[in-house]
């Protein structure tokens, strides 16, 4: 065969340049795709990642949403406790008065150990964020608007109110209202 016949092979510099190019291309096409894929792959991680992170953040906060129910629900069972200890002792209840005694200071220091501390009102001027007013009277010889006496121990955590006292204000203008309603 003859060079430049139709059944023959081109031979030339063309030839090569034709077979170098599309090799090239698709060299360059792979790797797009590899570093697209690599991109991908991070974002993926980095999702699953955020995602680990606000699951664990979710399953703290439940944990300590049920907690603290469970401290406010316990809560009206100490103050039966510290209801009982006020009522003093009754002879042959001696025994069961120091009982009560210990259960109330055991679940005040499982308290303090969640960070829940009581709160000592009587004395102190009434502040509506700490203190729910359940009544009001007269009383001399305490300061007015202070707290006379204490019907619902209150608790805190750290500053924070976790369940505010039920409170007696003084009111030096209660017997007053008092005495024109009569």
């Amino acid at each position: 065969m003859k060079p430049g016949l139709p059944n023959q092979p081109l031979a030339g510099p063309e030839t090569g340049a034709l077979a170098v190019e599309p090799a090239a291309t698709e060299s360059d096409s792979i790797r797009e795709q590899l570093a697209e894929q690599k991109d991908v792959n991070l974002r993926l991680a980095a999702d699953f990642e955020n995602f680990k992170r606000r699951s664990r953040q979710e399953s703290d906060a439940r944990a300590a949403a049920q907690k603290e129910s469970f401290i406010h629900e316990l809560l009206p069972a100490i103050d039966n406790l510290e209801r009982a200890l006020a009522a003093g002792v009754t002879p042959g209840s001696a025994e069961l008065h120091q009982g009560v005694e210990m259960t109330f200071r055991q679940l005040r220091l499982l308290l303090q150990r969640h960070g829940i501390e009581p709160e000592e009102s009587v004395g102190r001027p009434f502040d509506p964020h700490r203190h729910e007013a359940v009544s009001q009277r007269h009383d001399s010889t305490h300061p007015a608007h202070s707290i006379i006496e204490v019907l619902q121990r209150g608790y805190r955590r750290g500053e924070k109110v976790f369940r505010p006292a039920k409170v007696v204000v003084n009111d030096p203008t209660h017997t007053k209202h008092a005495c024109h309603g009569h």
